[in-house]
């Protein structure tokens, strides 16, 4: 069995090269158009194997499947082989942190996973199952989790509070052997190193010589902080609302403070708009606003990825004033800085080679291959990642993906 698309409309058609945009309909509009795509949901289950008579019903069911269950038994690594489960990935949430409407309780939070799984099947061939629970203590969700995972080849968390998102996404890895990862903190951080590496290419810069500016110190904060860092980015800050993270602050979690001890090698200790004087990159992962004038005070060729949703941190009009390469989270502005550009080709990757977790050096092996998706003559100020509709992204991803985790010995073919 497997999950596909139900809905015949496919999504919104955009050219290779993401230069189309469609427009964005009135509020008023927009619900009523949502409304009715979402009626019935998103998503149904359909056979891969015919039942056309009683000859295929005994192979697919009773007597036949039984023979199957035996040899499953008998040799459980079979599984993989015999069942859906080395292909299809469970979409966990338990609604806490939705988009940008926060805790809204996972009957709400289903529409979205369904879409994330649709955005599985669509962009990395991947089959997926949305799963919303009703339980937000991290001990109840690790064991609720672990239970169902004998059924799936990985295990994508989504839209989770932090600091728990944290402890739940390493508990779970820690007792299970498939991939456990939570999009919203490196499927964030995958994208924003590829549209880094791109902006650099575009403007004759290095990693190592930018200094970045986070706001935010959540999720996705603290993913994207250790994969620049990791990727040779020369100095990473990060700022939560009482400003940036440095290792004489009292009032920081166990998560901010490791994050403190890991960046800010300039022993940065000032507000938000302090850190950015000077700054080479603002990245945005927080909501709220920054000023035009802490925006103005950045180094001269300075990138803004401004990437709040619905509202940037940094309007794109204002950050043109004042920097070389702007990109946001939206569609409606060039530089979409998009998760699904990344999370689809990741798994399609480590289920190819039933890999046992997603590791680092994947992480960055993506990055690195959704940046180079785009070519010389491609790239540009206005273009520094792909549009998720190119062809080539999933592929790219996936290939690369697969052949890190073969070096790292995750692989199990």
């Amino acid at each position: 069995m497997t999950a596909e698309i139900v809905d015949s409309q496919t999504l919104p058609s955009q050219d290779p090269t993401g230069a189309g945009r469609a427009p964005v309909p009135a509020e008023t509009d927009l619900l009523q158009a949502a409304l009715a795509l979402h009626r019935g949901g998103k998503l149904e289950v359909r056979s891969t194997v015919p039942v056309r008579d009683a000859a295929d019903l005994s192979l697919a069911y009773t007597p036949g499947v039984a023979k199957v269950c035996e040899a499953i038994a008998e040799r459980p690594e079979l599984v993989d082989e015999y069942t859906w489960k080395s292909g299809v990935v469970a979409v966990v949430t338990d609604g806490s942190a939705v988009l940008g409407l926060g805790d809204i309780g996972p009957e709400a939070s289903l529409p979205v996973m369904e879409g994330k799984s649709l955005l599985f099947k669509q962009f990395g061939g991947v089959d997926s199952v949305p799963i919303a629970l009703a339980c937000t203590d991290p001990d109840e969700f690790v064991e609720t989790v672990v239970r169902m995972a004998p059924s799936f080849g990985g295990i994508n968390l989504e839209d989770i509070s932090a600091p728990r998102c944290f402890e739940i996404e390493r508990r779970l890895q820690e007792r299970l052997d498939i991939p456990v990862f939570h999009d919203d903190q490196h499927g964030t951080a995958v994208v924003t190193l590829a549209g880094l590496r791109n902006a650099a290419k575009v403007t004759g810069r290095r990693l190592g010589d930018l200094r970045v500016v986070i706001s935010g110190a959540g999720a996705a904060g603290v993913a994207i902080a250790r994969i620049l860092l990791g990727a040779g980015v020369g100095d990473v800050a990060v700022a939560d609302r009482r400003g940036v993270l440095h290792t004489g602050r009292t009032d920081l979690t166990d998560v901010k403070r490791r994050i403190a001890e890991e960046t800010n090698r300039a022993g940065l200790t000032g507000t938000l708009a302090e850190a950015l004087r000077g700054a080479d990159v603002f990245v945005g992962v927080s909501g709220g606003q920054v000023p035009e004038e802490a925006v103005a005070a950045m180094a001269p060729g300075a990138f803004v990825f401004a990437m709040a949703n619905p509202t940037p941190e940094v309007h794109p009009e204002v950050a043109h004033r004042h920097a070389a390469v702007v990109a946001t989270g939206r569609s409606d502005f060039p530089n979409q800085l998009n998760n699904v550009l990344a999370f689809p080709g990741i798994f399609a990757g480590a289920l190819s080679v039933r890999a046992t977790r997603i590791t680092e050096n994947m992480k960055l092996a993506a990055a690195e291959a959704l940046a180079g998706v785009l070519g010389d003559d491609e790239v540009a100020g206005d273009r520094i990642v792909p549009s998720p509709f190119d062809p080539r992204v999933a592929p790219a991803v996936q290939e690369a993906v697969a052949e890190a985790a073969r070096k790292d010995g995750v692989a199990r073919q």
